[in-house]
């Protein structure tokens, strides 16, 4: 097995925890990374050759290994375990197999996530070393969750980073269109095949669970819908109207199906078109929401776009908040890990300062049970959400 050596103090991260290794912290002359092949395994000394552990390699990239064991070897057997642990855990915590099952770094499975809807499974591999234990991955998964069928969604844009192979296959059995699920008790329906990501955004569900107390009797506009997983819930727990609103009439469709398969497709109502161009097209028309729910994709995908991305999420909380009623509800949301959760609680605070309204943190959350924050890697903490009681005036 290939060594890496670190450069002298190149350690501390990994002895705290982390499990990535930059390649600015490689000693080259020591232990050239080139040539090394992307997806195979080395053993990581420190600068004085004691041993860190085993990682997977990618030469290439900023983030050229990952750790995966603080032992001298890692196997099929440590793939297995680790997918057991992982599933016994979200069993704990979960009364529905509808959860993501495993999430990456968190789960000691680097490049790896693996999202249950019931049934089903849907299967993402970002990095060549996962890549080389697939099929071991969905024999595994097979075995511990006797499952209707398996998708592999590896269509990612992570994978185009590791400059990866695109590919959309069934691995196992049947995987229909729309898989039914459960979240907050609502029976839905997810877009596995053709949705973003895995097809569900499971992530929200907490946040999500909350507003569903608050909803009774209001009307609400989900912006950035896509398959309706705010707007959907709120309806089903008797919001007298939704609007959901999203780019893509695909996600719209899919809004309407939710709705269908739940009964309640005359309470809502659906939009196609940018976010800021609905928003301003629904101020000019004077309407009004009781309760307002903004999650937009990530507006800082990266450290440097920090600048623009703040503006964006103080723009576009602004607007939103002009067409919130007196003593309405906003939900203010992001998944940027580059976006602090004061600096949301910023953009609230200022859009409302020059609004003249007063605004009140009624609660502030973040990513689910089945996304768990591993304490030594910071960027696997990256959703926040706020909701904010706007009164109509400051005082």
């Amino acid at each position: 097995m290939a060594e890496l050596i670190l450069n002298r103090g190149a350690e501390r991260r990994l002895k705290r925890g982390h499990l990535w290794i930059y390649s600015n912290e490689v000693d080259t002359k020591r232990s050239p990374l080139k040539g090394l092949e992307a997806g195979s395994q080395c053993q990581v000394l420190d600068s004085q050759g004691k041993l860190l552990g085993t990682a997977w390699v990618n030469p290439s990239q900023l983030i050229c290994a990952r750790l995966l064991s603080r032992k001298d070897n890692f196997s099929e057997d440590d793939i297995g375990e680790r997918l057991q642990t992982a599933l016994l855990q979200r069993q704990r915590y979960f009364d529905h197999p509808s959860y993501r099952m495993v999430y990456g770094d968190s789960d000691a499975l680097p490049g790896l996530v693996v999202d249950r809807f019931n049934d089903h499974l849907v299967v993402q591999v970002s990095n060549w070393g996962m890549d080389r234990y697939q099929q071991v991955v969905v024999d595994k998964l097979i075995e511990l969750t006797q499952p209707t069928g398996i998708l592999l969604r590896n269509d990612h844009q992570g994978r185009a980073v590791e400059d990866m192979p695109l590919i959309n296959q069934i691995a196992y059995g049947e995987v229909p269109e729309l898989v039914p699920f459960e979240e907050n008790g609502v029976p839905l329906l997810a877009p596995v095949h053709q949705g973003q990501k895995t097809g569900w955004f499971y992530d929200h569900r907490e946040n999500r669970r909350l507003l569903n107390r608050w909803v009774r009797g209001k009307r609400v506009l989900d912006l950035f819908s896509y398959a309706g997983g705010w707007g959907i819930q709120a309806l089903a727990n008797d919001a007298s109207h939704a609007v959901c609103v999203d780019a893509s009439q695909q996600a719209l469709d899919w809004c309407q199906l939710n709705a269908q398969h739940n009964g309640f497709a005359d309470r809502l109502d659906t939009v196609q078109g940018k976010a800021l161009e609905v928003l301003k097209a629904m101020m000019a028309e004077g309407e009004k929401f009781d309760v307002i729910v903004l999650d937009p994709p990530a507006f800082i995908k990266r450290r440097k776009d920090h600048k623009a991305g703040l503006a964006a999420y103080r723009h576009i909380n602004e607007l939103a908040m002009r067409l919130l009623s007196e003593d309405g509800l906003l939900v203010s949301a992001s998944c940027s890990m580059h976006l602090q959760s004061e600096e949301l609680l910023d953009c609230i605070r200022g859009a409302a300062h020059r609004l003249g309204r007063r605004a009140s943190i009624l609660a502030s959350g973040g990513q689910g049970a089945d996304h768990p924050i591993h304490p030594a890697i910071p960027e696997t903490n990256y959703l926040k959400a706020h909701f904010a009681h706007l009164g109509g005036s400051r005082w």
